[in-house]
């Protein structure tokens, strides 16, 4: 039902007896993230142990490939594709030996120049496996003549261009890196073990730090370069601060967990304040405010508290579909809609209604559920979308429609309330969606709405 893809979740972690087990769990919560691959890669003495495959983490780790993933250390990563075909050959880590030594690389986030480094390389005789943009940084980490990965890390961050948090294992540390302009999430926690020690974790999201016991301690930041070996903590920079940051808005509007700290805010709390925001831009008289679950159920809260219109949860969503199921023979009606949400005619009939989602892309599932909520006897239907119109397609490590595919480039607001036939329809504003996260446009990367790209696009342009 969704348009938009998830990106990339990252995980790390050092000096922990049950490294591999910690990093199944981290990656198990953030799953949202990408259902497409997962994978980990250990380090044992010095050693590297992988075990990757395709589909959900729950499927691709059994308990046996988890006990052969010994050592005290593991990356790991679960995938969509944004740059790269979905194959084996994509699946992450990303592992190599190197003059220094053996390294795997975890990567969140996309390279804008991959193109050109990869068209270098291998112009300059250097052999590609995947066609994944991750494998440039392997490619110019292993031409590097240093023995130390920091200093390799530092200078190949002058030639690559774009979003990146990397997870990266070496024989003998764990690093985390965040591009200069911040676009995708990186957070440090720290784990008590019962043995008195310390262990330390990486992860694209705060809800992993939750699960195994994690204590949050703050952002990587920008820019920065953050490492743990057998003599603790260190961080260098690869960068200068920069003026401007661009730390994507769309974790906050929809990718991250709404359980998650993300750019140091709750991400519950910033989409119940677009719910808020939302209605003072365009409240309307109404019976009701129900969430498309459960998307807008944080929005919905907050446009009904402001507004004072009763939440319902008028919409349920059945959170037991899996990845296929058996179609009916004879044609239903909406099916794809109906398998996985139904709408409650004893609340919906006669009522004018607010219905509240997180985003609209291509409207054809928005008019799919409107139609429902019509057919359970609603009297009104307004839409009301928590973000602002969808305009542009993302480089930056989401894999999101074509611009073609996007409702919102080619037509005006009413028409697209025409075409999911609702009675009214309004987004929230770019204005308020930096109210509602506390930032400025400055701060945010805000491409998919406002169309300004921070960087560069090195070719990928033409698909505007």
């Amino acid at each position: 039902m969704r348009a938009w893809h998830d990106k990339c979740a990252v995980f790390g972690i050092w000096n922990d007896p049950e490294a591999s087990r910690m990093a199944y769990l981290g990656l198990y919560a953030q799953q949202h993230r990408g259902q497409e691959s997962a994978g980990i890669v250990s380090l044992n003495q010095g050693k590297q142990i992988a075990h990757k495959g395709m589909g959900l983490v729950g499927d691709v780790f059994p308990a046996e490939s988890l006990d052969r993933l010994e050592g005290t250390a593991a990356i790991g990563h679960t995938r969509y594709s944004t740059t790269g075909a979905s194959s084996q050959l994509n699946i992450q880590p990303l592992t190599a030996d190197l003059f220094s030594g053996p390294v795997a690389v975890a990567h969140n986030g996309n390279l804008v120049n991959a193109h050109e480094i990869r068209q270098k390389l291998q112009e300059q005789g250097a052999i590609f496996h995947a066609t994944n943009d991750t494998e440039c940084l392997l490619h110019l980490l292993a031409r590097n003549p240093s023995r130390d990965i920091i200093r390799c890390l530092q200078e190949a961050s002058q030639e690559i261009v774009g979003a990146y948090s990397f997870a990266i294992l070496t024989h003998d540390r764990l690093v985390g890196v965040r591009d200069p302009l911040g676009f995708r999430p990186l957070v440090l926690g720290r784990r008590k073990l019962e043995n008195g020690g310390t262990s330390f974790v990486l992860a694209s999201e705060t809800c992993a730090f939750d699960l195994i016991g994690a204590q949050y301690i703050r952002e990587i930041e920008p820019g920065e370069i953050w490492w743990v070996d057998e003599n603790g903590e260190h961080s260098a920079r690869i960068a200068l601060k920069s003026d401007r940051l661009a730390k994507c808005v769309f974790e906050q509007v929809y990718f991250a967990r709404p359980d998650s700290k993300v750019f140091s805010l709750s991400v519950y709390e910033s989409r119940k304040k677009m719910g808020e925001i939302l209605s003072q831009e365009s409240g309307i008289d109404a019976d009701m405010v129900i969430p498309v679950p459960d998307s807008g159920v944080p929005a919905s809260i907050g446009y009904a508290k402001q507004s004072g219109i009763p939440f319902e949860l008028g919409i349920i969503r059945n959170h037991y579909i899996g990845r296929t199921f058996i179609q009916p023979s004879q044609s239903i009606r909406s099916f794809g809609v109906k398998i996985k949400l139904n709408p409650q005619s004893e609340i919906l009939k006669g009522k004018r209604v607010i219905v509240i989602d997180d985003s609209l892309v291509r409207g054809t599932t928005s008019q799919k559920i409107i139609r429902l909520i019509r057919q359970a006897g609603a009297k009104e239907v307004h839409f009301r979308i928590a973000s602002p119109p969808t305009t542009g397609p993302c480089f930056y490590g989401v894999d999101t429609p074509a611009k073609s595919q996007l409702i919102a480039a080619h037509q005006s607001v009413d028409e697209i309330r025409k075409f999911i036939e609702a009675d009214s329809l309004a987004y929230l504003s770019i204005e308020g969606m930096m109210r509602a996260v506390s930032g400025t446009s400055s701060e945010f990367c805000a491409a998919c709405f406002d169309g300004k790209y921070p960087t560069p696009l090195f070719g990928l342009e033409k698909e505007l």
